[in-house]
């Protein structure tokens, strides 16, 4: 049987979308690995025509996360950088858009590499005074792009209030929800018209597959994603919609354990006479956390702080580690850390690095689900290499 969006989101993630097999009553959703599907006349099908335009897994996914994020329709992509770049796509030349200033590198070289010489123009902004959103709005600002919380700097943005402003001005509110996962965030809820994920980080949650995820609950929008998600071709094969499948079934478990573990790592890095600074939202001392505590059920797994001793001693922790794998990514069951600047934020132009915060001393983690004493003991080795430099 079909199980409605009324559910609980434990009972969602894993029985959303789907039903057991007609033909062999298999609980799990089959993995369909076939290109093309037999018509019993021209244009007479069972639903599917070409795996491009839809397949029985890959929608089965859709349905699943869409009911996730409370949304009415849901897109599934070949990676979260296919997600946005289709996403951008509805855009045209001369359109422009209000960017967060602290993104995804990947992002941002979207929008400065492949969009600006298409003709559509970004302007970031800090969106923690949401008056800079408004402020940075043009007559022809089509949309208005967040990351809550951000990456690296773990950033909370409002997304109530910038929602209406984006709808005052006639633009479009894109939420991009990796970080909190619908676990942690309902942007929908607050006022966004389209959430967009990475389901290759915390959706999938094993590090085994590469994968992206749009919704709306917007009919035009929804009709527009749909061409382009056809048109443009970006879309996952069956066999990682199957895996990114089986990852969400335990996503709210891994969830609840990601936020205890980093909230008492970030707790101990505070203390720790070698890290200046601590950018979690769950600690007091981050600027953002009334805000997070009112938008989000929980600080999520990401922990980004200053090591103090610079470049030399950033790289003496990192090799040193040995349960946090040195590694690009997040969201994962394994630990990882990785160096912003070298790493997945090496796009970012130096001087607009040095502007939010992005130093030499910059480490971000994401919280596995080792235990937690394994891992402080793991990075209390680390800090100590560090202080041999």
């Amino acid at each position: 049987m079909s199980h409605a969006p009324t559910h609980r989101p434990d009972t969602l993630a894993i029985h959303a979308g789907q039903s057991p097999d007609p033909v062999s009553g298999a609980v799990m959703q089959p993995i369909v690995l076939s290109s093309t599907f037999a018509q019993s006349g021209p244009g007479e099908h069972k639903g599917w025509d070409y795996s491009r335009s839809g397949n029985p897994t890959r929608d089965a996914l859709e349905r699943c996360l869409a009911a996730l994020e409370g949304a009415a329709h849901g897109f599934a992509f070949a990676s979260g950088c296919a997600a946005t770049t289709v996403i951008l796509h509805a855009l045209r030349p001369g359109d422009h858009v209000v960017c967060g200033d602290d993104v995804y590198g990947g992002t941002f070289r979207i929008f400065d590499k492949v969009m600006r010489p298409l003709g559509v123009s970004s302007t970031p902004v800090d969106m923690t005074d949401p008056a800079r959103v408004r402020g940075a709005l043009r007559p022809e600002t089509k949309l208005v792009w967040m990351e809550t919380p951000s990456n690296p700097m773990l950033k909370i943005f409002d997304i109530a209030e910038v929602a209406a402003i984006a709808r005052g001005a006639g633009a479009r509110l894109v939420v991009d929800n990796t970080f909190a996962t619908p676990m942690l965030q309902s942007p929908l809820a607050l006022g966004a018209d389209v959430v967009v994920h990475s389901t290759t980080k915390y959706i999938n949650g094993h590090s085994d597959a590469v994968g992206g995820f749009a919704c709306t609950s917007d009919a035009a929008t929804a009709e527009q994603l749909r061409f382009l998600q056809n048109a443009m071709g970006a879309v996952p094969s069956p066999f990682d919609c199957y895996l990114v499948l089986r990852g969400v079934k335990t996503l709210p478990v891994r969830m609840r354990q990601h936020v205890a573990s980093a909230g008492v790592l970030a707790a101990r890095l505070e203390a720790h006479p070698a890290v200046t600074r601590v950018l979690y939202p769950g600690l007091p001392s981050h600027p953002g956390h009334a805000l997070a505590t009112r938008q989000m059920r929980g600080a999520g797994g990401m922990i980004s702080f200053d090591l103090a001793g610079g470049l030399g001693a950033s790289r003496a922790f990192l090799k040193q580690l040995s349960i946090f794998a040195c590694a690009e990514s997040l969201g994962g069951v394994e630990s990882l850390a990785e160096h912003p600047a070298i790493m997945t934020h090496a796009s970012v132009p130096a001087e607009a690095r040095r502007a939010l915060g992005i130093g030499d001393g910059l480490i971000r983690l994401s919280v596995g689900l080792e235990d937690v004493e394994d891992l402080w003991g793991d990075l209390s080795s680390a800090f100590d290499a560090a202080a041999r430099v």
